[in-house]
């Protein structure tokens, strides 16, 4: 079809402009598919503003009687052009608009013709010019020259059909046409008096358009007079706005001048007036009146009056020392000097304070502690051996209550164990302190670390633990209190000086107020108290009140007198518990879990300060929690020394199986209890070593693959770990997951290997070449790797065959992986992937370096697929 019946047809009915046509067609994706041929057609449409150059692929219509536009572009949406070879002629190209179309011309001539019209549209009247590369630069020479660019882009009318002289007529150039051969009779009779004629008409006017320009010359000069002097006014105007502008330029600065300096005032002005509230502010708070400076220098502490005189003036004295004060203030000099002479005022109002306080005390102590201690020691002789034989007894019966629950396999609990009965003086006559014990109990149900005896067993031991524990402070808690109720050791009613100073001292005769000081502090507190009596009492208490003072040292001498009476009461109580305790390690190192959390629990609920079970609790702690890291020491050592058999499968190694027991049985232990800390440190140690270990018995064992052996036992870590929920073995949590991952993709692919070795060899010298320099489409051509010797190759590996392959490494998977962790389907899809990143990769190869050859595998990737799920299905 010519372009000027394409033109007609098609273009001309939307006022379109035809500029270049070229046959063409589109780049097949596959090699074996059929060319279909089309049109490729830039065309000029000039009636939209501005103009717009369209490219339209044009194809014929499905009845075949004339063409019809498939699809359209505008030109300023092409980013790029590529002719594919500057140097070597090819007919293909890329056009790039929003995606790449690959066209192929139907000869180079065609494809350099409508690059090199592209080229001119573009740089006409675009101002975004796409890309053009991979060209010739003959193609564009002719353009490159700015002037012969503008002499070729005149205007739209200059760019024409190229290769054609016609060009039709418009509706209005037609009408105009006939109307003037109407008006001449020999129009279409003789042409050659019609010329003559337009001729003449073409003159007149001429000669018509000569004198009116001759006639308009002096009205052109006039005008132009007039615009040079309108130019020269303006000239005179602008110079003088030039000189307006320089006067208020200046005038500019000097008003940003003022406005600084006003704005520097106002903001001095603030900043005096801030300073001015400060320093009023800190006078008020460091200013102490001379009265309360009075009464802490000389203040009387003997009278109700000096009393209430020297407590205002100390509460003063107070919130001046403690005033809130901006800490850029407190470094000014006055206000350090004023501290300085508040710190004075302190010491020497606590000095005096002390003095006096220190008076009041020995006289009240020396009656009431002489008084207690005749009582008590009538008391202690009568019920200390009471208390030593009762406990001993309780202690051994626990004891034989753990060794009738082995017999009876742990049906016998420890409701059996007998109450501690105590004093009858102590626990009848006083109404006793109810406490209950701990609440956290420990459910060993279906937990499998140990045989089910060992299970049984340490519940009743949780019980039986309980009870001590339970009894053991009943009866102290209920002695205790008896203590203080009945010898009165927390009494507020101070005694006067005349009844301390008349008690005898420590050796019957009438004692001074230095020695009942002294003896006091050595008969109620250790060496390091008595120290603390003598010589710093009071030093943290410089800021208290007296009443405060008084109640707090009257409170500590009756909890250490308290703690003495029970030492004596229960001497052999830390001693028999500690046997116990030993006794129960021995049985089951895991025992210690269960004491550090029940002995955690009752020391938390005797912490008072006066409490000797407390105490007493508080030691046998410390020898229970280092009966806990022995017992963790000695599984990590247990873990260390594990043998496994290398004549049969590993699958998951027992220590593996070990931790996850004894996880699931620790946290339900410790469940609850604020000794899970001991526990995280615990984990911590355990799961490194079990790391290691892994790894150790991977090394070692023959029979399974190393990359199995870890896959499957961090897989059973990775699982374990996720259970617990510990942020402290987060990282190790993710550790195992990684190296669980590692190990399935390396052993995957050390499994799967090469399947297709022949065909992989093939394609590791088509890399070779290509890496060598060597061109993708060229490699075909070189005899090694030519297209005779792939089809040799792939012909060696049919889809049966393959399949074979397939079968035959899945029945190794199942040999060398265990059932337990059910990790084969994981294995065969991870082993899928490969394969099919195998396939891609040769059939990548084969399209690259033999496109046109139609060689493919026997079998597809669809094909793989339903390979690896046949063999899955089937076993």
């Amino acid at each position: 079809m010519s372009k000027q019946h394409l033109q007609q047809t098609l273009f001309l009915p939307n006022d379109e402009r035809l500029i270049t046509m070229i046959p063409v067609s589109k780049m097949p994706r596959k090699t074996n598919l059929k060319k279909r041929s089309s049109l490729l057609c830039s065309v000029l449409n000039t009636m939209e503003s501005p103009v717009k150059v369209y490219i339209y692929h044009v194809k014929k219509s499905d009845r075949g009687d004339g063409h019809k536009k498939k699809m359209a572009w505008l030109l300023r949406d092409l980013r790029t052009v590529d002719g594919k070879s500057a140097e070597k002629p090819t007919a293909e190209f890329d056009l790039l608009f929003e995606k790449v179309y690959k066209w192929m011309a139907s000869s180079v001539e065609d494809k350099e013709t409508f690059i090199s019209s592209l080229w001119r549209l573009s740089h006409r009247f675009l101002i975004q010019k796409p890309d053009f590369i991979n060209i010739p630069e003959r193609l564009l020479e002719d353009i490159k020259d700015p002037h012969m660019l503008r002499e070729k882009s005149q205007s739209v009318d200059d760019i024409s059909i190229e290769g054609e002289d016609y060009q039709a007529l418009s509706a209005k150039e037609e009408s105009d046409l006939e109307l003037l051969m109407s008006e001449c009779q020999v129009a279409i009779s003789n042409a050659e008096v019609f010329t003559e004629q337009l001729s003449k008409q073409l003159s007149v006017l001429d000669g018509a358009n000569i004198h009116s320009i001759m006639g308009s010359e002096d009205q052109v000069l006039n005008l132009m007079r007039l615009l040079d002097d309108g130019i020269r006014e303006a000239e005179q105007i602008e110079s003088k706005l030039d000189s307006y502008d320089n006067i208020l330029a200046s005038v500019k600065e000097q008003m940003e001048v003022m406005r600084d300096k006003d704005t520097l005032l106002t903001v001095r002005n603030q900043n005096h007036q801030r300073l001015l509230e400060e320093l009023e502010n800190l006078q008020k708070k460091l200013d102490l009146d001379l009265k309360y400076m009075q009464a802490l220098m000389d203040g009387d502490l003997t009278t109700s009056q000096g009393i209430k005189e020297c407590t205002e003036a100390a509460q003063a004295l107070y919130q001046c020392m403690n005033a809130d004060i901006h800490p850029s203030l407190c470094r000014l000099g006055a206000v350090e000097e004023q501290q300085k002479y508040f710190k004075k005022l302190l010491a020497s109002f606590s000095k005096r304070l002390i003095h006096h306080l220190n008076n009041l005390f020995i006289h009240h102590v020396c009656a009431h502690l002489y008084i207690h201690k005749k009582k008590f020691f009538l008391i202690e002789h009568c019920i200390k051996k009471l208390y030593t034989r009762e406990i001993s007894d309780f202690m051994e019966s626990a004891k034989q209550k753990l060794v009738t629950a082995k017999d009876s396999k742990g049906k016998l609990g420890a409701s059996t164990l007998p109450r501690l009965t105590g004093s009858s003086t102590s626990l009848t006559k006083i109404e006793a302190r109810g406490r209950s014990g701990s609440s956290h109990s420990v459910d060993s149900s279906g937990l499998k670390y140990g045989s089910e005896l060992d299970i049984a067993m340490r519940s009743v031991f949780d019980q039986v633990l309980e009870k001590v524990l339970s009894e053991l402070e009943r009866v102290c808690i209920a002695e205790q209190d008896f203590c203080f109720k009945f010898f009165h050791l927390i009494d507020k009613n101070q005694p006067s000086e005349e009844n301390c100073q008349k008690e005898p001292g420590p050796h019957g005769e009438a004692a001074s107020e230095a020695e009942s000081e002294v003896w006091v502090a050595k008969q109620t507190y250790s060496t390091a108290d008595s120290e603390y009596i003598t010589e710093n009492l009071g030093e943290g208490l410089l800021q208290k009140r007296a009443a405060s003072i008084y109640a707090r040292f009257n409170l500590k001498t009756s909890f250490v007198l308290i703690r003495e009476m029970m030492a004596k009461l229960f001497p052999l109580l830390e001693d028999e518990l500690d046997n116990f305790l030993t006794h129960a390690d021995r049985q089951d190192g895991m025992y210690s879990m269960y004491m550090l959390v029940r002995m955690s629990q009752h020391v938390i609920n005797n912490q008072d300060m006066g409490s000797y079970l407390g105490k007493t609790f508080g030691n046998c702690l410390i020898k229970v929690k280092r009966n806990f890291d022995k017992y963790i020491e000695t599984m990590m050592q247990a873990v260390k020394e594990t043998k496994v058999s290398k004549k049969t499968r590993c699958g998951i190694i027992s220590f593996v199986h070990n931790f996850e027991d004894f996880t699931n049985l620790a946290e339900a232990i410790f469940r609850g209890s604020d000794r899970h800390a001991d526990l995280d440190k615990a984990y911590t140690k355990l799961v490194g070593v079990v790391f290691e270990q892994v790894v150790r018995v991977a090394n070692e064992h023959q029979k399974t693959p190393k990359e199995v052996v870890l896959m499957e036992n961090f897989h059973r870590l990775y699982s374990t770990l996720s259970h617990l929920k510990n942020a402290c073995l987060e990282n190790d949590r993710k550790d195992a997951k990684q190296r669980y991952t590692e190990n399935l993709k390396a052993y995957t692919v050390n499994l799967l290997g090469r399947p297709l070795e022949k065909l992989h060899i093939f394609f590791e010298g088509v890399e070779a070449r290509i890496s060598a320099g060597v061109k993708p489409e060229e490699v075909g051509y070189q005899l090694a790797f030519s297209k005779q010797e792939l089809r040799k190759v792939i012909k060696e590996y049919p889809g049966k065959e393959v399949k074979k392959n397939l079968e035959h490494l899945n029945k190794k998977v199942e040999k060398q992986l265990c059932e337990e962790e059910n990790l084969i389907q994981v294995v065969w899809h991870e082993m899928q992937d490969v394969f099919i990143n195998q396939y891609k990769y040769y059939d990548d190869l084969m399209c690259r370096c033999y496109p046109d050859s139609n060689i493919t595998l026997d079998f597809t990737i669809d094909d793989v697929l339903q390979y690896f799920s046949d063999i899955a299905q089937a076993h």
